[in-house]
């Protein structure tokens, strides 16, 4: 998928249960964004189907599904969501989980895998108790490259660490950032999070926007307002 508008570069999370709720859903944000994203509450209530019939309509489609399970595992599901027409699936950036994905998709396929590098809810402490001695900035850097020694061409990580990131792998990995939020809003279960218009001026290629859309009292208006940052972040960074 070419991000050649704003648009392209919005992923608007459709974390809902039931494909009637994630239709009405849909139908309010309309056209503002140009990636759908389906996580785990709604592909595990019907949206598994969801992911085809939007793909075969000619939507974007973005499976969040975070894939990691022994090698031959992780490739059949990557085999099976590239079936689908989806456009990007997450695979939790462990190394041989990335290679198992890229190998079972071959050359230049055309769903692009990201790895999840560290949780945008997770910080330094939440790590420790998770038995990691790596601080979150030292771990995302460490996945990142193993990312990249894997052939992933794109990474889930923080807005926070998508100008370092930037430099660390170069300029033809995809970033794409969770954990985004207007200036004046509530970061809910977030810790790490950055504005759309700064994390794109950092070297962000698309970002994940959920709650802050989809709750809003009007999920069209909110998805504009993310693109217009969208655009003045481009703009920026020139």
């Amino acid at each position: 998928m070419a991000l050649r508008t704003p648009k392209d570069r919005l992923a608007v999370a459709i974390d809902v249960t039931g494909r009637d709720a994630a239709l009405r859903l849909l139908e309010a944000v309309g056209d503002e964004a140009g990636i759908i994203k389906i996580g785990h509450r709604l592909a595990y209530s019907g949206g598994f189907s969801l992911i085809e019939e939007l793909a075969q309509s000619g939507r974007h489609v973005f499976a969040d599904l975070k894939l990691l399970d022994i090698d031959q595992t992780v490739a059949e599901g990557a085999r099976s969501v590239a079936a689908t027409g989806a456009a990007y699936l997450t695979v939790h950036a462990y190394p041989k989980a990335m290679r198992a994905a890229v190998d079972a998709l071959g050359p230049d396929p055309a769903l692009k895998l990201l790895g999840v590098t560290v949780l945008t809810s997770m910080d330094d402490a939440d790590l420790a108790d998770a038995g990691y001695s790596d601080t979150a900035e030292t771990l995302v850097m460490k996945r990142a490259r193993q990312a990249k020694a894997a052939g992933m061409p794109g990474l889930i990580c923080s807005a926070r660490e998508a100008a370092a990131l930037r430099t660390a792998v170069g300029p033809d990995m995809l970033l794409v950032t969770p954990g985004i939020r207007f200036a004046d809003g509530d970061i809910g279960d977030q810790k790490r999070v950055v504005t759309p218009q700064k994390a794109i001026a950092d070297g962000a290629d698309i970002l994940v926007m959920g709650r802050p859309i989809t709750a809003n009292a009007d999920p069209k208006a909110a998805a504009r307002r993310a693109v217009d940052e969208i655009e003045a972040g481009l703009a920026k960074r020139g």
